[in-house]
């Protein structure tokens, strides 16, 4: 079944945020963006409130604006980032009963081993994302992932505009099946240490 209008405008002014069309100072509002899409306002009106759930806008007097955090807002959530997600793996160290569910693991590792099937761009971004979050939710804490949603939503702008290139994007598979693999074969502390230095190097990207 195809995407209803709103789906298609919401998908499409999504790119165009995450693609930088829009820079922090553009003003966004409704009739702007509806003559520019050939649209009526309503799904416009739509899609901007599912970005705005999403942090990629931010609502002024005037109409939006896009969210890209500032580098001291972006180490903060890189910080909280970290710690999500390494605790998704120390918590199994800690309580050997707190296994991984293999199956969805099993899954992403399975992408990722092919890089040249892995995209750049935004969408490198977002299927980065579905790794760390099907990561944390095979942990078994469900209250980690609900945490970690918004920070990587807030993330993501500045994630996008630190550009992937293709040597980083394969560079990113081989450390993602690299980590998977380690949580698989119960090698957790090595697991715990890549997956801290994958992060850390994903923050020095975006601090420029």
């Amino acid at each position: 079944m195809p995407d209803s209008l709103g789906d298609q405008v919401y998908l499409r002014l999504r790119a165009e945020v995450l693609g930088t069309r829009w820079s922090v100072v553009d003003r966004l509002t409704e009739p702007k963006l509806a003559r520019s899409l050939g649209v009526s306002r309503t799904p416009v009106r739509e899609a901007l409130t599912r970005l705005l759930a999403d942090g990629l806008v931010r609502r002024h007097d005037y109409g939006y604006s896009v969210v890209v955090p500032d580098p001291a807002t972006a180490r903060e959530l890189y910080e909280v980032r970290a710690a999500l997600e390494l605790r998704g793996i120390s918590r199994a160290v800690d309580d050997p009963c707190a296994r991984h569910d293999p199956e969805p693991l099993e899954a992403e590792l399975a992408r990722w081993r092919d890089a040249r099937s892995v995209p750049s761009g935004p969408e490198f971004v977002a299927a980065d994302e579905r790794f760390h979050l099907v990561l944390l939710s095979s942990a078994g804490n469900a209250e980690l992932v609900s945490a970690l949603e918004p920070v990587a939503r807030r993330l993501r702008s500045a994630r996008v505009r630190a550009s992937a290139g293709r040597a980083r994007v394969e560079a990113a598979a081989r450390e993602h099946v690299e980590i998977a693999e380690r949580v698989l074969a119960g090698r957790l502390p090595e697991a715990w240490e890549l997956l801290r230095g994958h992060i850390a190097r994903a923050q020095a990207r975006v601090d420029g």
